[in-house]
């Protein structure tokens, strides 16, 4: 971990209005593009401090960089865990979870992200903004399990970027 990431999750601001930014952006070019360009400047421009999974992926990096073989496999194996285990402590430090829930269905790391911060009883807002269908049913617009976790949670699942942010500045900052 990165010794400014430490400290992001060591402060004060990431528990009182750290946003948790859930979801698949950082696996392709155009998602990074969208989440650095877009989505992160906006969360900022709200007042809210994004705690961003994509931004310390250094437990990764240097093993990722090894030969394919016996050893990186073995790096690997402790590395995701590492990896993992950050983003679940991101999760328990922030103040609330903007999930981005675009995909033919919701990604599976985000579904647990989501479940988790429910359990931690952390305001979840969901965004799906991608136009396909990946709904249980006509009445939820994505899995009836990510969109109870949400609504549970005082958030809700939305197509909309400016009304998902609105409603955790509107949560954490009056």
């Amino acid at each position: 971990m990165k010794p400014e990431t430490r400290a992001l999750l060591d402060s004060a601001a990431a528990r009182e209005r750290g946003v948790y930014l859930a979801g698949p952006s950082g696996f392709n070019a155009a998602g990074i593009l969208w989440h650095q360009t877009v989505l992160i400047p906006a969360v900022e421009k709200a007042g809210l401090l994004p705690l961003d999974p994509w931004a310390d992926q250094s437990v990764l990096d240097e093993v990722l960089k090894l030969p394919w073989g016996a050893r990186r496999k073995k790096r690997l194996e402790r590395a995701n865990l590492d990896q993992g285990r950050l983003d679940l402590e991101m999760v328990r430090t922030c103040a609330a979870v903007l999930a981005c829930l675009d995909g033919p269905q919701v990604d599976d790391g985000t579904a647990v992200e989501i479940g988790y911060a429910h359990h931690a009883g952390k305001l979840i807002v969901g965004l799906r903004t991608d136009i396909r269908t990946a709904s249980d049913n006509e009445g939820t617009l994505v899995n009836l399990m990510v969109e109870t976790c949400a609504r549970d949670s005082g958030g809700k699942v939305t197509r909309k970027m400016d009304e998902a942010i609105g409603i955790i500045r509107a949560a954490l900052l009056g």
